[in-house]
């Protein structure tokens, strides 16, 4: 059976926060499909995931503002007006107008355009990665070009996008997945039962990761030279809920032995480390930034807990399953988070891992005092959590459901 041409929009290309997206991109290159990667928007990262390096297919960027490359955007008008279906897509854009009077609207309508008129020779299938505005520029191009598409949804895009919205692309695609169960629970009841919803976990490259069978320190916060590490990982913003954490931080007992080390970048980050020298952590706290991969390994297996206190912001934003906290779990690192969106379905209470409702500092300084004082509960949960991911979490039984996927569609296609 031949293999279509698959055109992967995205929002931004490469994103260091998004690995996940590249795992999956070169899991599907592995399996035999050929891609060519369409980006809104250039890359605003300074540092690569090693992953992108090894993905093979080709980038292009559409213009990020329509303003800046009038031209282009110009000649791809004048090539889509003969197209069949301009006028199926033009009237999608009328009918969503009026709900989203943005010149976001027009942009995702015009990068469309261009997209539909550069086509990539021989390419028989899109496939959007998130449903907000790469899944709106998929949509249009789609009914452009007259080819059908797909999308995966993850979390931001699900959960602060319109019903109207997410409904009229659930309608249009062929497929969607996502990676949650409560994310799938949700786009399930807009798509009014339909069949074509799928829950696909990422999962990790567990070669990548490896396995970590050293044993580590029995410490428990007694000793001051003796810190116990609570590590997390993640970029500085509302939605990780970093401040709480700090907050509960300071909330433990004085005579308690700990340190806390961050990795990440992100707006909030000054605001944050402003926030630890006002609680008095500053000697505690060791704000690392942005590091590479094998680095962030080495933090995972010196640490002996991971703290991740996700939220839901103001206008709904939040993580679905962060893919850190997979990560940190795979490293048999005792983790303890919030009990929100995704989080439940790799930390089970008490068996791999502690949760703590959201925006309590209190509740997970306790949480966290707990693990500090308790090195056997550490190993304890470390242990489950690294079997759930290794059973549950492994990206080859998520791209093979990719790859099943598409090649039911292929076959209906012959």
């Amino acid at each position: 059976m031949q293999h279509r041409k698959i055109v992967v929009v995205l929002k931004g290309y490469p994103r260091l926060s998004e690995t996940f997206i590249a795992q999956e991109l070169l899991g599907l290159e592995r399996a035999g499909f050929d891609l060519i990667l369409v980006a809104l928007r250039r890359p605003t990262d300074a540092r690569r995931h090693p992953v992108h390096d090894e993905i093979k297919a080709p980038v292009h960027y559409l213009p990020e503002y329509l303003h800046q490359e009038p031209l282009r955007v110009v000649r791809s008008l004048f090539a889509c007006l003969l197209r069949p279906g301009f006028w199926r897509a033009l009237g999608s854009l009328a009918a969503d107008i009026p709900r989203d009077f943005t010149r976001n609207r027009a942009r995702r309508f015009g990068q469309a355009l261009v997209l539909a008129a550069e086509w990539p020779q021989d390419a028989g299938w899109l496939h959007a990665h998130f449903a907000h505005t790469p899944a709106s520029v998929t949509r249009y191009a789609s009914q452009l070009r007259g080819l059908p598409w797909s999308c995966s949804a993850h979390a931001k895009d699900i959960w602060t996008s319109a019903d109207w919205d997410l409904a009229g692309k659930l309608a249009s695609a062929r497929w969607t997945v996502t990676c949650t169960k409560t994310g799938f629970d949700r786009l399930k009841e807009l798509a009014n039962g339909n069949s074509s919803v799928h829950l696909s976990y990422h999962g990790l490259d567990l070669d990548r990761f490896g396995s970590f069978s050293e044993a580590r320190k029995q410490h428990d916060g007694s000793v001051p030279g003796e810190p116990v590490v609570v590590l997390s990982v993640g970029r500085a913003v509302a939605k990780k809920g970093y401040d709480t954490l700090l907050e509960a931080l300071a909330l433990l007992p004085g005579d308690l032995a700990w340190r806390f080390e961050h990795i990440g970048g992100g707006e909030e980050l000054e605001r944050l480390k402003a926030l630890a020298q006002k609680l008095g952590l500053d000697s505690r706290v060791s704000w690392n930034g942005a590091l590479a991969q094998t680095e962030v390994l080495e933090h995972y297996r010196g640490a002996d807990i991971f703290a991740l206190a996700c939220r839901i912001t103001a206008n709904g934003d939040r993580d679905g399953l962060p893919n850190v906290l997979v990560e940190a779990a795979s490293q048999r690192l005792a983790c303890v988070s919030t009990d929100i969106s995704g989080v439940p379905e790799l930390l089970s209470p008490e068996e791999t891992g502690l949760l703590v409702p959201t925006e309590n500092p209190i509740a997970l300084a306790q949480a966290l005092e707990r693990l500090i004082r308790d090195p056997m509960l550490r190993a304890l949960l470390g242990d489950a959590a690294e079997r759930r991911v290794r059973s549950n979490f492994d990206h080859v039984a998520s791209i093979g459901q990719l790859k099943q996927l598409f090649q039911q569609e292929w076959r209906a296609a012959e």
